[in-house]
């Protein structure tokens, strides 16, 4: 299933704005202007989305409260190991109201001692830079409301979230002892390199002449609607059943992570899914595509996608074939103006340096953050001698973010042991192309099915 869209975010917030039910009147209080956005509101970190009050689990202490703009809030089991979780949550679109809400592994922490601290940020749309500004902020505000300093922080988020977490334990690599990101867009700038990618070479596999705006009105998306409506059918989507859509789906494949099992349930899934707002009636990659020029809707200036050099490939041969050579030579070639910025400002860079153990899980058919964002960390890592820092656990689902709760238990039990004994815990080799494309990858670490991953089963154990 796709998690944290933003449409689902939106109506959920307006029923917890406007539908409250009139008992919990007086405890949730009206959403408050920012005092740091102006044209901002941000919920009251108290009240949960669907109107209830957000109460501690049986033997916790809960705060709340807004800070900087940003809501917060944080929850200390009665028998605390000294341990703070700090998570980052994703993408929420563009809208103006802010929220903070749970990590999915509330329960967890607690049951294992952790302490844990959440943030709105102050910010939404693709703004890592805030979320790391008000995720590392938490560390001071926990002593702060709680009295007490934290011995030791992990910092974990998922999605856009892994990306705050990436850079999170590069720019202060003192304030943590390891890191959890999952569906993480641990490759900066490469997720929207990869949108230019799936879309480029989408209308030139249909022979669709497409353009890339730097400054896209809505008499462009319109365009781009009646574009993509020439495209979808010349390459028989959702299946790719044309000739066309055969050598897309292996551009795709290989653009997002290589040949692995499960991959045609993945390409199905996610182009017979809608995409986001204001172009949710598109496929999927397809309504992304208007959204790459001008940065990320206001957070980075200028355009920070480039396929100049990017050579497309439909095969895994040591020489590309005519047909390759030809797509190379039709796709739409567009120069980037803008990069990942060394700080935290547009869009903060990942140089994949891991300063402390971190563990992370990504599906293997999710193509909306897809696996080869995992893949460039490792490789970055590896190229600055800290592979015996990441372990990387891949996972046999579709969707984004689409874990089980064995799944993301087993994986932070995993992370806290390697910190305490320094013992590194296994992982998957998807730097091996061929362990990638074995019909076992992601096996070891999948617990539960995965609806709409169809593949050969695992062998038994």
């Amino acid at each position: 299933m796709i998690r944290c869209r933003a449409a689902v975010v939106a109506l959920a917030l307006l029923v917890s704005i406007f539908a409250a039910p009139a008992a919990h009147a007086a405890v949730c209080a009206a959403p408050a202007l920012s005092s740091t956005q102006p044209g901002y509101l941000v919920a009251d970190p108290a009240c949960n989305l669907d109107g209830t009050p957000f109460a501690a689990l049986p033997g916790a202490k809960v705060h709340t409260g807004i800070t900087g703009g940003a809501a917060y809030r944080i929850e200390v089991p009665g028998a605390w190991n000294g341990g703070l979780v700090v998570f980052a949550h994703g993408y929420r679109g563009t809208g103006t109201t802010v929220y903070v809400d749970d990590p999915g592994l509330r329960a967890h922490y607690v049951a294992r001692g952790y302490a844990w601290a959440a943030s709105s940020y102050a910010t939404n749309g693709y703004d890592v830079g805030q979320g790391v500004r008000d995720s590392v902020a938490l560390i001071d505000v926990f002593r702060r409301v709680t009295g007490t300093r934290a011995r030791s922080v992990i910092m974990s988020g998922a999605s856009m979230g892994g990306h705050v977490t990436a850079v999170a334990i590069e720019e202060h690599p003192r304030a943590f002892v390891g890191a959890m990101p999952y569906c993480g867009v641990l490759g900066d700038t490469a997720l929207y390199d990869y949108f230019l990618d799936a879309n480029v070479t989408a209308a030139a596999l249909a022979n669709v002449k497409i353009e890339f705006p730097r400054t896209p009105d809505a008499s462009y998306q319109q365009r781009w609607r009646d574009q993509v409506g020439r495209i979808v059918p010349a390459l028989g989507l959702p299946t790719g059943s044309t000739p066309a859509g055969r050598a897309w789906s292996a551009v795709v494949e290989r653009r997002s992570g290589g040949d692995r099992p499960g991959f045609d349930s993945a390409f199905t899934y996610w182009n017979a899914a809608p995409s986001l707002p204001p172009l949710a009636d598109l496929p999927f990659l397809f309504g992304l595509y208007p959204g790459l020029q001008g940065g990320t809707a206001g957070i980075a200036p200028g355009n920070v996608t480039d396929n100049r050099h990017t050579l497309y490939r439909t095969t895994d041969r040591l020489w590309p074939t005519p047909a390759e050579w030809q797509l190379n030579r039709d796709v739409l070639r567009v120069r980037r103006t803008a990069s990942a910025d060394p700080g935290l400002s547009g869009i903060p860079r990942v140089d994949g340096r891991p300063p402390v153990p971190v563990l992370s899980l990504h599906d293997i058919g999710d193509l909306f953050v897809p696996l080869s964002m995992e893949q460039k960390y490792a490789t970055e890592a590896a190229r600055n001698g800290r592979s015996h820092l990441f372990v990387s656990r891949a996972i046999r689902g579709v969707g984004h973010c689409d874990f089980t709760a064995p799944e993301l238990t087993e994986a932070f039990d995993a992370l806290t042991t390697w910190i305490h004994t320094g013992h590194r815990p296994a992982g998957d080799a998807i730097l091996n192309r061929r362990a990638v494309a074995d019909p076992a990858f992601g096996c070891p670490f999948t617990r539960g099915t995965h609806r709409n991953f169809v593949a050969p089963p695992c062998p038994s154990t």
